[in-house]
């Protein structure tokens, strides 16, 4: 299986329960917290109508019709700036290892610079390393304080990179 098994589209509203299903079976996955994380977010089942709202944008996932995982952009909340942030990226282990997060990611930012952002923000778990390995990869840097307010306060790693 290649990447090219795989389809990345715009999140439409059929896509929201599996979606979520997604979400909360990586989070519990990698040992996370259920509270202070996505897992709990009223965002997390209704994904299609968070994402349309100026500004952002939300791509799925699918592998034979079936979403697979996915990732956003959107306005940081509680921010002044002109900072996006990168938000609910989750796949599941069929979508791993096949360069598919940073061809996300990259479709993602491309999204924020058209929206005329300048930076993009992403906060995570300390049990993801992959997911900090990837980000890193992506060239986004270390903070020492997150930004914004997310309302994720058990993601204790905090990363910008300049668009």
């Amino acid at each position: 299986m290649t990447s090219e098994d795989f389809i990345i589209r715009e999140i439409e509203p059929e896509d929201d329960v599996a979606l979520a299903k997604v979400i909360r079976e990586v989070i519990l996955e990698m040992g996370a917290p259920k509270i202070g994380t996505a897992y709990e977010d009223e965002a997390t089942d209704n994904m299609y109508k968070q994402y349309q709202k100026t500004k952002s944008k939300y791509y799925v996932l699918t592998h034979k019709n079936i979403v697979v995982g996915g990732a956003g952009i959107a306005q940081l909340d509680d921010f002044e700036g002109n900072t996006c942030e990168l938000q609910k990226m989750y796949f599941l282990p069929i979508v791993r290892g096949k360069g598919l997060g940073t061809i996300l990611i990259n479709r993602c930012l491309d999204r924020a610079k058209e929206f005329g952002f300048t930076h993009c923000y992403l906060e995570t778990l300390p049990y993801m390393k992959a997911a900090v390995k990837l980000y890193k990869q992506n060239n986004f840097n270390h903070l020492k304080e997150p930004l914004g307010n997310t309302a994720h306060y058990n993601c204790t790693i905090w990363m910008i990179k300049e668009l």
